[in-house]
């Protein structure tokens, strides 16, 4: 299928306009995501309408604690991810068009933005099974789930599905979800705003040169497209991985709450979540239980009003509670929820607004 976002140059070139890349991309080669390909002057993706995963998960395991808690997403995604995190845990499918299994290569870093491809990649099959937008939504009602999620690799580099497939979701009455590190072109997301409901970003660090060492990839893009996000009244959720040694220092912690509070907005969720050894990173051990609690704290101490841990189970800071008057508005161990939010989305104790959507709205 050819890609809804290039731009014609000259000798054939093109230049991609999905995300933050930009990549310019010869005749016959493929971008950093490795799913694009120019075939003579057109740009077309890789993996429409390939699906390499499915499965019905429960909303809170995106993760998504403000969107129709208790109820299940059905949850899709190619191949293929625009970011290479030494610390995926999700590797083994969003790095396969870089690395497929028993290659040799375990990076595919570019040093410098915006990358330029002129060498021939190794002609690889691109695994999946071929579903249509149609079809997947129409067993995502089969399931009873109330969302799609896009989500376990990165919705931007197989946003063509996703688009054609959240469009007829919308119609049906089901709502929209992607699970993103937040890289997309503002294009591509002012494309994909009017059917999508809520999106769960990764802000995996503080400082860009984390970004540029560990993810190959930059801050400020995904920090402009949070803010552009809100600004889309698109519910936002916010995720970090904190790493040991990395991205845990308490003075970034502070400075990346107070980008949430400030700039998001008290009222947006976010999720600080424990680390554990995976794909190229296994030098260091798992995140131990009191930086998360100094996290959540700090995130409490800079005004945020729904903090939460993850990959923690049974900590007190994984439920939900009213800002104003304390009472338990979400109670949560793991997966299971019990959720005494009112239909209207108040607390019913003091009838204050909750910051989510806790209804759906018929198609």
């Amino acid at each position: 299928m050819k890609t809804l976002l290039f731009k014609k140059l000259e000798k054939n070139r093109v230049r991609c306009g999905m995300c933050n890349h930009f990549c310019t991309i010869a005749n016959n080669r493929i971008g950093l995501c490795g799913v694009r390909e120019n075939r003579e002057g057109e740009l077309y993706s890789l993996v429409y309408p390939k699906i390499i995963a499915r499965a019905v998960d429960p909303v809170e395991k995106k993760p998504l604690f403000h969107l129709l808690p208790g109820s299940t997403s059905f949850s899709i995604a190619t191949a293929g991810c625009n970011f290479q995190c030494t610390f995926c845990q999700n590797s083994g499918i969003s790095q396969i068009p870089q690395n497929p299994p028993n290659s040799e290569s375990t990076s595919h870093f570019i040093p410098s933005f915006n990358p330029v491809f002129e060498v021939t990649p190794p002609k690889r099959e691109i695994p999946g099974v071929d579903i249509s937008p149609k079809t997947l939504v129409d067993q995502a009602k089969k399931a009873g789930c109330a969302s799609i999620s896009y989500t376990y690799t990165e919705p931007t580099i197989y946003f063509e599905l996703a688009y054609e497939t959240a469009k007829i979701a919308r119609s049906q009455g089901l709502l929209n979800i992607f699970v993103t590190n937040g890289f997309m072109s503002q294009e591509a997301l002012r494309i994909a705003a009017p059917f999508l409901d809520a999106a769960n970003v990764d802000l995996k660090a503080f400082t860009d040169d984390f970004y540029r060492r560990w993810c190959n990839a930059r801050i400020e893009p995904v920090k402009e497209n949070l803010i552009l996000m809100k600004s889309l009244d698109i519910l936002v959720e916010v995720t970090t991985l904190l790493i040991p040694g990395l991205n845990d220092d308490p003075e970034e912690i502070k400075a990346m709450a107070k980008f949430i509070a400030n700039e998001l907005g008290v009222d947006t969720p976010w999720h600080i979540s424990r680390f554990h050894p995976d794909y190229q990173m296994r030098d260091r051990g798992s995140t131990p239980v009191n930086t998360l609690i100094m996290a959540y704290e700090t995130g409490k101490n800079q005004g945020l009003r729904y903090v939460y841990t993850g990959n923690a189970p049974g900590l007190d800071s994984e439920n939900t509670f009213c800002h104003l008057c304390g009472a338990m508005l979400i109670r949560r161990h793991g997966y299971a929820t019990q959720n005494f939010v009112t239909d209207s989305g108040a607390c019913p104790s003091c009838n204050t607004k909750v910051y989510g959507i806790f209804q759906t709205t018929p198609a």
